[in-house]
């Protein structure tokens, strides 16, 4: 098993026209925002695709080729339209073959139902390393920086659980803070805003405009990062607001 491994974001891909279509509704998401922000990891990005092996490809193809790791989820069954194997395959640069562990857990759990077709589920791309699967076995996969689970979430989310507690360190303890600001105007708050984010490049920062029926239009500023970081971070953006004589609470 690889060492673990440092991690401060994961990407999320989900793939199903069932999704698109609104057959099903997606639940991959809310899951993994839960199982990341448990182990202080955060979402990196999130896409939902359909069961189109063109675009499933160019989107691997960006997800492999960036730094942090991703989880996939839909399209390694074993029907016609699951493609997302072969265009992991494809991306990597390696053929489709049977995975000789993975055959034996499926021979295992089948016995005399392990049809050819049923073994089509553990033709990986060469290379892949198995991701255990609690509920029924059948494995999913990582190749590179992706790790492919199924699409029924009750597996994909336990999944995700072993892959991170496995293979993966958890992040730094992360903290977000805010300031309302009453009355403001996003527009006016733009040099402030360059000036902070120049100058605290290791804190995500956000700018959220609203209408609050009590209060009217407000403007709610957001830091992230770590915990010193946010504090100090949250001081100079006050600072700053008390520059320009902007309110703030």
């Amino acid at each position: 098993m690889p060492n673990r491994e440092q991690c401060s974001a994961f990407g999320l891909i989900i793939i199903g026209n069932e999704i698109l279509d609104a057959r099903r509704q997606d639940a991959h998401f809310e899951a993994a925002m839960r199982i990341l922000k448990a182990r202080s990891i955060a979402m990196a990005y999130s896409m939902i695709m359909p069961d189109v092996p063109e675009i499933i490809d160019s989107q691997l193809g960006w997800a492999m080729g960036r730094p942090e790791p991703f989880f996939c989820c839909g399209g390694i069954g074993s029907t016609p339209d699951d493609y997302t194997r072969e265009c992991a395959a494809r991306v990597a640069g390696v053929p489709i073959e049977r995975h000789s562990e993975g055959e034996a857990i499926l021979r295992e759990r089948l016995g005399d139902r392990c049809t050819e077709q049923r073994l089509r589920m553990i033709d990986f791309p060469k290379g892949a390393v198995l991701i255990p699967n609690p509920v029924n076995r059948i494995p999913g996969f990582r190749i590179g920086n992706g790790h492919f689970l199924p699409g029924f979430p009750e597996m994909a989310q336990s999944m995700m659980e072993w892959v991170l507690e496995n293979w993966y360190e958890e992040g730094e303890e992360c903290v977000s803070a805010k300031l309302l600001l009453p009355g403001a105007r996003e527009a006016d708050l733009v040099p402030i805003m360059e000036v902070f984010i120049a100058t605290n490049p290791e804190l995500t920062f956000s700018s959220l405009p609203m209408y609050m029926e009590d209060r009217g239009p407000v403007v709610e500023l957001g830091v992230k990062g770590p915990p010193d970081a946010v504090e100090d971070g949250l001081g100079y953006l006050k600072m700053l607001l008390d520059t320009e004589e902007v309110e703030w609470e």
